[in-house]
């Protein structure tokens, strides 16, 4: 399995691979459980490589180590998942 940050990389880069609706779902440690949203709600800052942004329902923004990441899903279908 690759590394998630060579995933994300090649989403973002190979226009190919890229085309399609991904998902990804990270553990959440305050609600103990894994959260399944959308890449478009995902935001990346090029200035950092150890984490992603994302809105909750509420609008508020929660900042994600990428090391939470636990499955990564194109078109409805598991491409990546993290070893337990």
């Amino acid at each position: 399995m690759i590394p998630i940050q060579e995933l994300l990389n090649r989403i973002k880069w190979d226009k190919s691979f890229g085309a399609g609706r991904f998902e990804i779902t990270y553990y959440d440690r305050v609600e103990e459980k894994n959260i399944r949203i959308p890449m478009t709600d995902v935001f990346f800052d090029e200035a950092d490589h150890f984490s992603f942004q994302c809105f909750d329902p509420e609008g508020e923004t929660h900042t994600i180590p990428l090391h939470r990441i636990r499955e990564v899903f194109k078109d409805g279908k598991l491409i990546w998942h993290r070893k337990a």
